[in-house]
């Protein structure tokens, strides 16, 4: 049986913004959660930047971790890590209950964690028993009253842990499902071909490696990777990616196919020498702990958990970025696009590391300028 959970819509939040507009927290948000976003004065033709205020699209979600929209309004579908639930959020700004992946086992940073939408079915990397593991289900019915069919197995068995366990999934412009897998704890599995720990993966979506992978009858498209949870494309077909280092150096990885990004034996720049890739951008890992990523326009966001802040990065100049909301939502976990030219990110307050507001967690929405 469903469960349904009303929220503020957008539009409600909007009002209610103006009403309490004086009334202000230490954190710079107003009382309904709303905070505001200045676009550069120099903006770049074809960039893209947060500029207004942001509005709450849906609240109280446990610990969410991806979105993807389901049309071209603010329709979508959610992923809570714990719970295991993929909830359904219609324009009206309800959520629904659309089913629960069976045999997920939540610990850690494991669970429900990726979602992407191919060809009208929902792929979901999920923690299962055996490992994580990537599933495809029948997401039948329409917008209001999708349900979650059962699962197919397109890929199981990937390296699992309590933490670095990757879990970001994407359709590449080539059609392709990419996947990110964290090393899982054995950080020397990321220079092993034969392993799928520290990889990002490309296959068919049903799972067949494709004949022009780099590497033979293997699914591994990069290597070197500690924990990316970040994937995007550019209008070009440049593939970003973010990652998590350790103890020194968060990355912005440009992947290439079949090319070493050096985890474990570097973290950050200074791996070129040795046959690696170097990052495009890096950051102390204080400040960062980049998590999604989306390619709107000409600008790559990254959502940043520890470092709590949204960072546009512009594709033709990826050593360089801005900051948008530093401090003023907790933990950014995503982000993506919204609809009708804005941009949408999700806090993660309720994962366990954060520290939930009121209202959290919560799908927030900002409208976006492009520059001319």
């Amino acid at each position: 049986m469903d469960r349904t959970r009303r929220t503020w819509s957008a539009a409600g939040v909007a009002l209610l913004a103006l009403a309490l507009s004086a009334c202000s927290s230490e954190d710079g948000t107003d009382a309904t959660g709303s905070a505001r976003a200045s676009a550069p004065a120099d903006l770049a033709a074809g960039q893209v930047a947060p500029d207004g205020d942001t509005t709450n699209v849906v609240t109280g979600l446990e610990a969410p971790w991806s979105v993807v929209r389901t049309g071209s309004g603010a329709d979508a579908l959610v992923s809570e890590r714990d719970s295991a639930r993929v909830l359904e959020l219609t324009e009206d700004g309800v959520t629904r209950v659309v089913g629960t992946v069976p045999g997920v086992r939540h610990g850690g940073e494991g669970g429900l964690l990726g979602l992407a939408l191919h060809d009208g079915d929902l792929f979901v990397y999920s923690t299962g028993e055996d490992g994580n593991r990537i599933q495809r289900h029948d997401l039948r019915g329409t917008s209001g009253s999708y349900e979650l069919g059962p699962g197919t197995t397109v890929l199981d068995g990937l390296p699992a842990n309590t933490f670095h366990d990757g879990g970001r999934i994407a359709f590449g412009p080539d059609g392709m499902l990419y996947a990110s897998v964290g090393d899982a704890g054995a950080s020397e599995d990321a220079q092993d071909r034969d392993s799928l720990a520290g990889k990002v993966l490309r296959v068919t979506p049903d799972g067949a490696v494709p004949d022009d992978n780099p590497f033979p009858g293997s699914p591994v498209w990069s290597l070197g990777h500690r924990n990316v949870q970040g994937l995007g494309w550019s209008a070009d077909g440049t593939m970003f990616a973010s990652e998590f280092g350790q103890d020194a150096r968060d990355e912005l990885n440009v992947i290439e196919p079949g090319s070493n990004y050096g985890w474990p034996e570097v973290e950050g720049t200074g791996g070129e020498a040795r046959g690696f890739v170097d990052p495009v951008q890096q950051w102390a890992t204080d400040d960062a702990s980049p998590s999604g990523l989306a390619v709107v326009g000409d600008t790559v966001f990254i959502a940043n958990l520890q470092g709590r802040v949204l960072r546009a990065v512009p594709v033709d100049d990826p050593g360089t970025s801005e900051e948008y909301f530093a401090g003023e939502f907790g933990r950014i976990r995503t982000v993506l696009a919204g609809p009708d030219d804005t941009l949408w990110f999700v806090t993660n307050n309720t994962d366990g590391r954060g520290d939930p507001g009121p209202a959290d967690d919560r799908l927030v929405q900002v409208p976006l300028t492009t520059g001319s």
